[in-house]
């Protein structure tokens, strides 16, 4: 007697449901680029999307509240040249987002609360260094305002955002990259390229620590460090099947996993859930959303289940686990772009029947506070991101996290000539802090205050030059009305005139005409007085 021992899991039965129509985000214009990316990058405050735009590049932003048909005017954030390629926003700060474009340059935005309600144009701070374009951001798990870049020039450049400088510059990749991961702390990298070959560096020196063959179709392939070490990717075989894998850091070449799944021709997305070690795959063109779990009992990664939709989709999102709903048991929210226009809201559930909180689905996640910063990274301290248990801090409102932190802007101005032009423009290049990140250093607060101070004076001049240019213009269009109103009034006036000349003329007419009627009357009462009288005269005679 043969019977088959089912794996007990508690996400066996982890259901995908789509939210209704009017609960989702319609009218956008989804990017069209060919460029591999995800088009699309979500936190608990805003959904940022990228979007075709005339004359340039650029990104919508939406809270998320702000459901149903989407304007066709809606603000965007539109500050490049040319399309904008890849989007990411801050782990460390909700309100800060990196985009990279075709136009080479890497911008830094600062979005207000309660979303845009202008297009926004001037970033908080330009990163310029790469050739050509720039098709992959990345931050940092724990350094606050450490920000990776990688561009169609093969350079992998490291920033501090808080002073736009470069920490590390690495250029020993031969081909063009298509993804960077950090490891859980940050002290490793592990990257993809075009020359089929998957690396691993140590980020502050820039050294390559190993290399090895990943997948060996010549499409784009995808890595990412688990948790636990490990590292998981996603590529094709030489007759262009789909595959992932799974392998040990120190041993590349030799794939502890490696799976074949279809013939489907677009690029696999491995979306990682850390807290409940979850891999959704969504591939690029695909209906179908794939979920694993990954265990330390062969065969590693198991299959859960799919989720199917009737449109193929152009990108997709992943909510952060703060941005969740733990009163429904909801473990994952997915933000699907389709073809059509529509951006689909998903949600990943575990039935419970229990109202409680279930600390089994909830283990301690990623806080929105760094656990150390740019100066302390690159100076070798390494430190795990910073987590909390949603039991103890999360409010729900609406089905989500809100954070209680601080999320301005603190800005700290260094000698850099990268931060010249944004400085002249009053942006700054300061570093983003996020959280509840304060300063608590005196002389800290002092420069803040004195920037400030300089920044309101700039700002009051330049409304003072707008106000002239108003006053200017408007004096300008009074005596151009005056003038308009000069003319008007003259050719009124000659109209009348001409009016009264006609009416005089035909006034001295009508006497004359009278007097010549009254004239000729008499002359002929004359003549018939004199034909009466010689008739009389003609009878007397008689």
């Amino acid at each position: 007697m043969s019977f088959r021992v089912v794996r007990s899991s508690k996400f066996r039965h982890v259901y995908g449901q789509s939210l209704k129509r009017e609960q989702c985000y319609d009218n956008i214009r989804v990017s069209k680029s060919s460029w591999d990316s995800t088009f699309c990058a979500v936190n608990p405050k805003f959904l940022a999307i990228i979007v075709e735009s005339a004359g340039g590049g650029a990104f919508i932003v939406l809270p998320h509240n702000k459901v149903g048909r989407i304007a066709a005017d809606h603000p965007l954030v539109g500050g490049h040249k040319g399309p904008v390629l890849d989007i990411a926003w801050c782990p460390h700060n909700d309100n800060v987002i990196a985009s990279g474009s075709e136009d080479c340059v890497v911008k830094v935005w600062q979005i207000p609360d309660g979303g845009l309600s202008r297009t926004l144009t001037e970033p908080v701070v330009d990163l310029v260094f790469h050739q050509r374009r720039v098709g992959l951001v990345l931050w940092h798990p724990s350094a606050l305002n450490v920000l990776l870049t990688a561009g169609s020039d093969n350079q992998v450049v490291i920033w501090n955002v808080g002073t736009g400088e470069i920490l590390v510059h690495i250029d020993s990749h031969p081909d063009i990259v298509y993804s960077a991961c950090f490891n859980w702390d940050g002290s490793k990298l592990v990257t993809t390229c075009k020359d089929k070959k998957i690396r691993i560096y140590d980020p502050r020196s820039g050294e390559l620590e190993s290399e090895a063959m990943c997948h060996e179709g010549s499409k784009a392939t995808r890595a990412i460090f688990l948790r636990h070490g490990l590292i998981f990717t996603t590529g094709f075989n030489r007759s262009s099947e789909r595959q992932y894998s799974l392998r040990a850091p120190d041993a590349l070449n030799e794939p502890i996993v490696m799976v074949e799944l279809d013939t489907s021709n677009g690029v696999m997305f491995p979306l990682y859930d850390a807290d409940t070690n979850l891999i959704y795959l969504c591939g690029k063109g695909d209906s179908v959303i794939r979920y694993f779990e990954v265990t330390p009992e062969p065969p590693f990664v198991h299959y859960i289940n799919t989720f199917q939709t009737p449109d193929p989709q152009r990108g997709i999102g992943l909510m952060p686990k703060r941005g969740c709903d733990v009163t429904t048991c909801e473990i994952a929210k997915f933000y699907r772009l389709n073809n059509n226009g529509l951006c689909q809201v998903i949600s990943m559930t575990v039935p419970r029947k229990s109202d409680l909180f279930q600390e089994d689905l909830y283990p301690d996640t990623l806080a929105e506070d760094a656990a150390i910063t740019a100066e302390e990274w690159i100076a070798g301290k390494d430190a795990d991101p910073l987590t909390f248990s949603l039991k103890d801090r999360v409010s729900i409102v609406q089905g989500g996290y809100v954070s209680s932190g601080n999320t301005t802007l603190s800005v700290s101005k260094k000698a850099n000539i990268l931060n010249k032009a944004s400085a002249s423009r009053g942006g700054g290049g300061g570093p983003l802090s996020g959280g509840n990140h304060s300063s608590a250093n005196n002389n800290e607060s002092n420069d803040a205050n004195q920037i400030a101070a300089i920044f309101s004076e700039k700002d009051h001049r330049n409304i003072l030059d707008e106000i002239r240019k108003l006053k200017a213009i408007i004096v300008k269009q009074e005596n151009r009305i005056r003038a308009l109103e000069a003319k008007v009034n003259a050719a009124a006036g000659d109209e009348t005139d001409a009016r009264n000349s006609n009416k005089n003329g035909s006034g001295a007419a009508a006497p004359t005409a009278a007097a010549e009627s009254s004239s000729s009357q008499p002359a002929g009462s004359e003549s018939a007085n004199d034909h009466s009288t010689a008739k009389d005269k003609a009878h007397e005679e008689d």
